[in-house]
């Protein structure tokens, strides 16, 4: 018998065994009906994984009844609009391929205080343009160290100081009613050292001690010890803590802890654990949550002898869980949180694991280009890494909660003739503003000086030069430092995938250095790039860089938001024979687009010959000024300009339109100008087209509609004397 035949077999018999039981929940004989065919459908792919993971346990069927049974209690209770949702996601479109769809993400307590204060600022974030909002971790948790909410005490109760689980699932249902996705992190590695399964294994619980990993001597802990990564070299760069409170032979017992000492790893090799997780996950989906951020995900399984990342059974238990939520609740989707070696962190994305992920190698060359002013790295990774499998998508994002880490490939930095840890000594130093001429004012981030490993922290305006210029009232600094955060965001916003903004980087938050004055802050300077949310600047009526920037991604947002060829998975990188300046094409030959962008403080020339061939048209409409771009030979950008191109005539709005079998459609007065520029020479040089982000109160610039006529050689020729009319006197020196 083929392996899948057993799997599914095994699932039909598991099924006839459980039905009575499964039935149990359900007081509505439709559910059910609707239940028993998605356990048809993902059962033999559920039993595949836990038969993978499990199958060596004698026990191994009582735990597949019991993952089945908490999904069937899972499903009966689902509120009834949820259970809509789950039909139409199954019928409809991924509603993240949309090109409407915007996010953002913000810490409860920073940007409103409480869950009640995020339900008042809906208005604000529909009118901001969003539909996509993750919440920060809002669990119960230790106080006052618990790693910015990633230490959970209780999947179920929310930190009291900002609400209620009722609370949540208000509020979820308030986003729902105005379109807007409610995203909140789901920390599965593992729990804090507060939550009831660690009390009851301080208890001496076997049983729940067994949800950990625990050692009674610490000679497993050493042998596993130089195999793994210190993510957190303050530590001292030991993953395992001892713990007194926990009975053991000796006096107490050592626990691994990848992360902080308060966070105790689970032990996803007891299918308990998975059973339980996934209990937890449900639970939260049931409040109405439709996304599950899955943090530290290369982490979940433990292999003696290797780093313990990236496991081919931490997908397996990804998969697990992604079938438990397709059979009980399969509008949920998953967003993975992986910071690794780029191949890795594609390979979590999939429809049978997670739909979502975070593009950190897009976001971290992003910020490489701007300081070297040069595009090579991430023209490179667009080209070659930002494929996904059909139905997922990246989440794109210039920074987030966390530092930011230089998570380039190595072999990518050599084979384009760059030193990747002398680049990311440099970086580090850019960005920390240790650099000769840095604009950037971050902080470093678990700084390693044995091995020269750091990351860095700071806001989006920290990190491209607005909080130094405004210490130092520096106009012409300002000016550039506005530039590069708007031609950022607008590379961000017409990516494919769903664009991603940390709330109040869109009204130029600064550096909260009061950081340091809070005694469970001070030792973690993450905390600098997590201020309070400006809301004095939201309507704020004056001309300064924080009003520029506010409106320019105002702009910016409603540019995507308003092009349909910005959805969708398709980019092709477009070689601009300049290596500041990064293009690409988006949309369908039909309805093409055409992104370009400076990253350099300079004004720089593009041959705009692949441009506009990438456009399949001889004039060009910049998306967001509405200047028109006429093909001349040259496109020179402004500084740090920015442009979303789509095909135009000469007159009029908008595209050419269409033929009848689906190319490009072209107007007579094109033709015409296209004809007149094949005639060389032309009389007039190439003029500038500017970005309409670069300077928001000026008209945008335009280029030359009419090309001049071409002269004849006889016309052309320069007169060898001017001429003087008769009579009049030659004065001495002339000629």
């Amino acid at each position: 018998m083929q392996i899948l035949d057993w799997h599914r077999e095994a699932a039909r018999q598991l099924w006839t065994r459980t039905r009575p039981a499964l039935a149990a929940p359900f007081a509505d004989p439709s559910r059910f009906a609707l239940f028993e065919a998605r356990v048809e459908r993902h059962g033999p792919r559920l039993v595949a994984c836990l038969h993978g993971l499990y199958g060596w346990c004698w026990d191994f069927y009582h735990h597949l009844e019991r993952t089945l049974v908490v999904a069937a209690e899972a499903a009966a209770a689902r509120p009834d609009d949820l259970a809509a949702l789950d039909a139409a996601s199954e019928s409809g479109p991924a509603w993240f391929a949309d090109h409407r769809v915007v996010g953002g993400v913000c810490y409860v307590d920073r940007f409103a205080g409480t869950l009640e204060g995020v339900r008042r600022q809906i208005p604000y974030l529909r009118d901001l343009g969003l539909s996509y909002l993750h919440l920060m971790p809002l669990f119960a948790g230790p106080d006052p160290e618990n790693d910015g909410g990633y230490a959970v005490s209780d999947y179920r109760r929310i930190d009291p100081r900002l609400g209620s689980m009722e609370d949540l699932a208000a509020l979820a249902r308030d986003l729902r009613a105005e379109g807007i996705r409610l995203v909140l992190d789901f920390i599965l590695n593992h729990t804090s050292d507060e939550h009831a399964w660690a009390e009851a294994a301080k208890a001496g619980d076997a049983e729940k001690q067994a949800f950990y990993w625990m050692f009674d001597d610490r000679r497993t802990p050493d042998r596993l010890q130089p195999h793994l990564r210190a993510i957190f070299p303050e530590r001292g760069g030991d993953s395992f803590t001892f713990r007194p409170d926990v009975p053991g032979p000796h006096g107490g017992k050592w626990v691994w802890t990848t992360f902080y000492t308060f966070q105790w790893d689970l032990n996803y090799r007891n299918p308990a654990v998975l059973a339980a997780m996934a209990g937890e996950m449900l639970f939260l989906a049931n409040q109405g949550v439709d996304v599950l951020r899955l943090d530290a995900v290369p982490f979940l399984w433990k292999e003696p002898g290797t780093n313990c990342e990236n496991r081919p059974e931490a997908h397996t238990v990804i998969e697990a869980l992604n079938a438990i939520a397709a059979i009980a609740a399969p509008a949920l989707v998953f967003k993975s949180e992986a910071i690794v070696h780029p191949d890795e962190v594609v390979r979590f994305v999939s429809p049978e694991e997670c739909r979502l992920s975070y593009n950190p190698l897009v976001m971290a060359l992003s910020w490489e280009a701007l300081a070297t002013t040069r595009v090579v790295m991430l023209r490179d990774a667009l080209a070659r890494r930002n494929a996904l499998p059909g139905g997922t998508a990246w989440i794109n994002y210039l920074r987030c909660h966390d530092d930011i880490g230089w998570g380039f490939a190595d072999e990518d930095a050599t084979r384009l003739g760059i030193d990747p840890a002398a680049h990311r000594d440099f970086l580090n130093a850019f960005y920390t503003g240790r650099f000769p001429f840095s604009f950037a004012a971050g902080l470093p981030f678990q700084e390693n000086p044995e091995t020269g490993d750091c990351r860095v922290c700071g806001t989006l305006a920290a990190l491209a030069g607005l909080d130094r210029a405004r210490a130092d009232a520096d106009p012409l600094a300002m000016d550039l430092a506005v530039r590069r955060i708007l031609m950022l965001n607008g590379v961000m916003m017409t990516l494919p995938g769903v664009p991603l903004i940390y709330l109040g980087d869109e009204l130029a938050q600064a550096n909260d250095l009061g950081y340091r004055d809070v005694p469970a802050h001070a030792a973690d300077a993450r905390w600098v790039h997590r201020p309070v949310f400006p809301r004095e600047r939201v309507d704020a009526e004056d001309d300064g860089p924080e009003s520029r920037v506010r409106d320019g991604m105002r702009a910016l947002i409603a540019l995507r938001q308003a092009t349909a060829a910005l959805g969708g998975a398709d980019l092709a990188v477009i070689e601009t024979g300049n290596p500041h300046v990064l293009a690409f094409r988006r949309g369908t030959p039909s309805d093409p687009r055409v992104i370009v962008a400076n990253f350099s403080p300079l004004s720089q020339p593009v041959a705009d010959g692949g441009l506009f061939a990438g456009l399949a048209a001889d004039a060009a409409r910049d998306g967001l000024g509405g200047a028109l771009v006429a093909r001349t030979g040259t496109l020179r950008l402004e500084p740090y300009g920015f442009l979303c191109l789509a095909p135009a005539c000469l007159r009029g709005e908008g595209s050419p339109g269409v033929r009848s079998d689906g190319r490009p459609g072209r107007c007579r007065r094109r033709t015409r100008i296209a004809r007149r520029q094949s005639r060389p020479p032309l009389r007039r040089p190439p003029v500038a087209a500017g970005s309409a982000l670069a300077r928001p109160g000026r008209r945008p610039v335009r280029t030359a509609l009419r090309p001049a006529r071409a002269r004849s050689p006889a016309a052309a020729r320069p007169a060898p004397f001017p001429r003087r009319r008769r009579g009049s006197p030659v004065r001495r020196g002339s000629r």
